[in-house]
């Protein structure tokens, strides 16, 4: 019976420290960390140097004809103590030079802003049999 009662209590502490452990979570930024002072700086007319020193180099480059765009991403995350990962915010800085170097225009999009985009998961057939792994390492062995 005293048995019995310590392995009833030791699976309940085991079950709500399972438990608990799933509500915990830690959150964390992903990519840039994008200061508002640092956004501030970057206006029309400043250059790109002073762009790189203020903000750091872009996560992406673009260029369109004559302008060029730096993209900063930001991703804030929330993890769960089981792995499991949620996007809470993403912020995008895209950053637009003209031919010479100077800052035309800025957009700042954020995660609403955003479309999601269905992929497609379909593979294409190759010719020959599929097999296995396993398959093809003792097919290839002849006897």
């Amino acid at each position: 019976m005293r048995t019995a009662i310590r392995f009833f209590s030791l699976v309940s502490v085991i079950a709500a420290a399972l438990l608990l452990s799933g509500c915990l979570t830690q959150q964390r930024t992903q990519g840039y960390d994008i200061p508002e002072d640092s956004l501030a700086q970057v206006r029309p007319g400043v250059s790109k140097q002073l762009v790189e020193f203020v903000m750091g180099s872009p996560q992406s480059k673009n260029t369109f004809g004559d302008e060029e765009a730096y993209y900063y991403v930001e991703t804030k995350i929330e993890q769960t103590a089981f792995g499991m990962k949620n996007v809470k915010d993403r912020t995008v800085v895209a950053v637009y030079f003209d031919k010479k170097d100077r800052v035309i225009d800025k957009a700042v999009y954020k995660l609403e802003d955003g479309k999601v985009i269905d992929t497609v998961s379909r593979t294409t057939p190759g010719f020959g049999q599929d097999r296995s792994f396993l398959q093809q390492l003792l097919g290839s062995l002849s006897f």
